[in-house]
C-alpha cells in the first residue's frame, strides 16, 4: 500500500488535482486524477487496489472521461498502474493547443469536466 500512497503523493507533486466521486449514499466510487499539459490530459481512475486505469488524451477531447481518442492507455493494479503514468514520456509540443475547461461541481462529492470552446 506504501506504493500506492508514493505514487499518488507523486502525482499530486506533478500537478495532478484529485476528486473523489459518490455513489448516492455517499460511499467513495473512485479516486480520480487529472493533469493538463503539453496539450494533453493525463487522467488515473483507481476503483481499488488492484483495479486500476490511467490515459493520456488529446486536449481537444471533449469527454476525458469517455474519449473517443486515447494516445496511450494502461489497465491493471493500482500500484502499476501509477508507476506506469510517471514513467510516461512527457508529450511532445506540437500535438495540440493546451486544452480548454474547468471541473464543475455538479452535487455533493460529484464533479464533472466541462471542456470550454473558447
Amino acid at each position: 500500500m506504501n506504493e500506492i500512497t508514493n505514487g499518488l503523493q507523486a502525482l499530486v507533486a506533478r500537478d495532478f488535482q484529485f476528486a473523489h466521486p459518490r455513489d448516492t449514499n455517499g460511499g467513495l466510487v473512485a479516486v480520480v486524477g487529472i493533469r493538463i499539459h503539453h496539450g494533453v490530459f493525463d487522467i488515473l481512475q483507481l476503483f481499488g487496489e488492484h483495479d486500476a486505469d490511467a490515459a493520456r488524451i488529446p486536449g481537444d477531447e471533449p469527454d476525458v472521461l469517455f474519449p473517443s481518442k486515447v494516445l496511450w492507455r494502461t489497465t491493471g493494479p493500482a500500484r502499476e498502474v501509477i508507476a506506469e503514468l510517471l514513467a510516461l514520456s512527457e508529450p511532445a509540443p506540437e500535438l495540440s493547443a493546451q486544452p480548454k475547461g474547468y471541473w464543475l461541481p455538479t452535487h455533493a462529492g460529484r464533479s464533472a469536466w466541462l471542456a470550454a470552446s473558447a
